[in-house]
């Protein structure tokens, strides 16, 4: 006859320890900044300058060179997507990607923006007002960023998209109808890039309000208690 597996009235069983208590498998893992969907985000910061250089280099009648500079861009633009992926299944989103990812965005446009104006293919006041609208939202990240971070919204990664969606058929030599087309993405994109210019703007007040009362909280808890 085996014995039993408790013994009712036996000696109760001894409290975990301190140690297996907080053993390292109970922790939640701590994700490091060198990872590859950060890793993605610096390359493609890397090619900004590579980008840049190709299509200053082709003008507005090196087709060949103008190739080159949009495979770059076209390249450039989906490491966007894949180090986000990438970060999310994966589990390893830091506050360096939130951070470092939109600035790599926003240099990557504005190069091609800037490159393209100054080749006398896209208007100076479409590159004026997307530019203003992407250095005014990294300095609102900046001036929230002890009270929390505010990663891109659904909207923000829509903007992304119709900008680099309107950028490389602007920069392939094509006209006529294509032309036109681009035309009307670029509209488009300019339209979306103000909307969740002004949506940014709202979501980082409300983060600031929220910080301020909960520091408010906090102080008139701490007196309280004195």
């Amino acid at each position: 006859m085996t014995a039993p597996r408790e013994q009712v009235g036996g000696p109760p069983a001894p409290p975990p320890s301190a140690s297996s208590a907080s053993s390292p498998s109970f922790a939640a893992p701590h994700v490091g900044v060198a990872n590859l969907a950060n890793a993605l985000t610096v390359a493609r910061l890397l090619m900004v300058p590579l980008f840049a250089v190709f299509l200053a280099t082709a003008g507005d009648s090196r087709p060949g060179w103008r190739l080159g500079a949009t495979a770059v861009f076209v390249v450039a633009s989906l490491t966007d997507r894949v180090d986000g992926e990438i970060a999310r299944r994966r589990s390893i989103v830091t506050d360096f990607g939130k951070i470092a990812d939109p600035i790599a965005d926003k240099a990557l446009i504005g190069a091609a923006m800037i490159g393209l104006s100054v080749i006398g293919d896209l208007a100076w006041w479409v590159t004026v007002v997307v530019l203003a609208r992407e250095l005014g939202v990294t300095g609102l990240r900046f001036w929230v960023i002890r009270r929390g971070v505010i990663p891109a919204s659904r909207g923000g990664k829509v903007k992304t998209v119709a900008q680099a969606v309107a950028i490389g058929l602007y920069l392939l030599p094509i006209w006529g109808v294509w032309g036109t087309v681009r035309w009307w993405l670029m509209a488009l994109a300019v339209a979306i890039t103000l909307g969740t210019g002004i949506d940014y703007l709202a979501r980082a007040i409300r983060l600031r309000r929220m910080s301020a009362g909960r520091a408010g909280r906090t102080e008139r808890a701490g007196r309280a208690e004195r």
